[in-house]
């Protein structure tokens, strides 16, 4: 019963965020006229200082940026961070990104940059916000697994140095980050190039948190990991599906840990893809087809 119910009210409240949308929008662009842009003004207060290009952003600013069809509905929880290859919202009480969202092309698959050298680091556009850094994994017994992998922003070396950024990083099983969830990523890959793009959103699943925290800072270890994959085919149609493994040594097959977008909505809370027109979003986001991805 329970489950009956999440199911019918998450395409409502859906509807209801994206009603609520432009209201959200105009309510903080008149907020910030009245309290932010007359005394905030960095011409004429010389206390503040301008914005620099690429770092966080309000949630009720980036309206180009709710427009790519990878991002989720934005909330107010996260701090959002915008770089090269990827969009992080990262979460200042975990310590680790909500979610890490992009669009993977078939010619960015082929990039030849080389990891070696590129250390872990804290990301200097998040401003005025803790963030976790290497002595937190120190010893810890978990790996420093990538959200968006290192190969997937290869074409560039800028765009894959960003990828060792503490905002797309979490704590991740060993045998699980050079198994079967690299395994994951290698397939993404490949199914950018069969079908020329794909977006994507991938980031942990707190849980119960059975694992703990690490560090100083207190980094959480979250319990699982998740992937919502989007492509669109030669005759237009989408094609979706979702994929949850959790944060140990088991053994994960593709078959047996997919899933619909909406039970992954129902996991972790968030909206994916609300690009999406609604009529679409609702089928495509309820129906998997393995076929579309390979899977037996």
């Amino acid at each position: 019963m329970v489950n009956l119910y999440q199911n019918a009210l998450i395409p409502a409240m859906k509807k209801i965020k994206k009603l609520l949308a432009p209201a959200v929008l105009l309510l903080a662009a008149l907020l910030y006229y009245l309290f932010g842009y007359q005394h905030n003004d960095p011409d004429t207060d010389p206390g503040v200082k301008p914005s620099e290009p690429g770092g966080p952003v309000s949630i009720s600013a980036p309206a180009s940026l709710a427009d790519l069809m990878e991002i989720p509905a934005l909330t107010s929880g996260g701090r959002i961070v915008e770089h090269g290859a990827y969009v992080s919202s990262y979460n200042p009480e975990t310590l680790i990104p909500d979610w890490v969202a992009y669009e993977l092309t078939a010619d960015e698959t082929g990039g030849d940059k080389k990891r070696e050298g590129i250390e872990f680091r804290m990301d200097p556009d998040l401003k005025g916000c803790t963030q976790a850094m290497r002595e937190d994994y120190s010893g810890s017994g978990w790996t420093k697994g990538h959200l968006m992998p290192a190969a997937d922003a290869a074409f560039s070396t800028r765009t894959m140095s960003e990828t060792f950024y503490f905002t797309n990083i979490c704590p991740q099983n060993e045998t699980l980050n050079a198994g079967d969830w690299q395994y994951l990523e290698k397939r993404v890959r490949q199914w950018a190039n069969r079908y020329g793009s794909i977006w994507v959103v991938t980031g942990p699943i707190v849980g119960q948190n059975r694992y703990g925290t690490i560090g100083d800072r207190d980094v959480v270890v979250p319990d699982s990991f998740y992937k919502a994959l989007l492509i669109r085919k030669k005759n237009g149609s989408y094609s979706a599906i979702a994929f949850v493994m959790d944060n140990d040594d088991d053994r994960y097959y593709l078959r047996d840990c997919s899933m619909s977008i909406n039970d992954l909505e129902t996991l972790t809370g968030f909206d994916f893809f609300p690009a999406l027109d609604d009529k679409v979003e609702e089928k495509v986001e309820n129906t998997v087809r393995l076929s579309d991805w390979g899977i037996k």
